[in-house]
């Protein structure tokens, strides 16, 4: 069987991050979000999102991106949430049969703002 091989990468909530107040926080969440869209625009990035709540409240996002770990880590580390000190990224190997997934080019929003005109 063949297999199609993928990068999840997680960000994790650092416990010691820096506390920042609210128009910090908004321009943080504003450059990470305009990088996740950078990375995808470059053909990297194949899906992200926030994860929301569940047992762990320590993992906050995954992305999944179509090129091996090392490189996935590369990218992930360049996300300006993660170079402030709010996140940490764990990056695993995933794999699928092939075909079992399908992504669309679609629009990632680059800010909170735009995000929130839809």
């Amino acid at each position: 069987m063949e297999f199609d091989r993928f990068s999840i990468a997680l960000l994790v909530l650092c416990p010691d991050r820096p506390r920042l107040d609210k128009e910090a926080e908004a321009e943080l969440q504003d450059a990470h979000m305009a990088h996740l869209a950078d990375l995808h625009e470059a053909g990297y990035l194949l899906a992200a999102g926030p994860l929301l709540g569940g047992p762990d409240e320590a993992f906050r996002g995954l992305t999944i991106l179509n090129v091996e770990p090392e490189k996935a880590r590369l990218l992930k580390e360049q996300d300006p949430a993660v170079r402030a000190g709010r996140f940490s990224v764990k990056v695993l190997p995933w794999m699928v049969p092939r075909g079992a997934m399908h992504f669309s080019h679609t629009h990632f929003p680059r800010s909170m703002m735009e995000a929130d005109s839809d």
